[in-house]
């Protein structure tokens, strides 16, 4: 189950950049979910978070493209590796890496964690 949940949770979030719309990849949560990233002290909980999540996660892009590089799974966990690339809200180019640790149980994403190179959203003069 883990495998199959992981993959959608994948192409969902995918679709979910290319359309804006995150109510699909919503459905992957449990009702008691927990949602953490390195913006946030306290994690967002239950599928309205997991909603606000989503759309804080878009509201920073003008586009966005995730490309997962590795995947690996445990009995009902799952670390992905990934790289985004788009552009921010302002129109300057990102590129990023990070991963995102899942906890499934019976089919639905329990809690996800995101770890990424947060220097990526320092504005470009800073980052030399």
């Amino acid at each position: 189950m883990t495998s199959e949940t992981v993959q959608i949770f994948m192409q969902r979030l995918q679709e979910t950049e290319q359309t804006g719309e995150v109510e699909l990849l919503v459905e992957l949560f449990t009702e008691d979910a927990e949602l953490l990233n390195l913006a946030r002290s306290q994690p967002l909980q239950g599928r309205d978070g997991a909603h606000v999540f989503w759309q804080d996660y878009l509201s920073v892009f003008k586009h966005i493209r995730s490309h997962f590089t590795n995947v690996v799974e445990g009995n009902s966990t799952a670390v992905l590796e990934w790289t985004s690339e788009g552009a921010l809200s302002t129109g300057e180019p990102l590129r990023y890496r990070g991963i995102s640790v899942i906890e499934i149980n019976n089919g639905k994403v329990q809690r996800f964690r995101t770890y990424y190179d947060s220097a990526a959203f320092l504005p470009q003069g800073a980052k030399q």
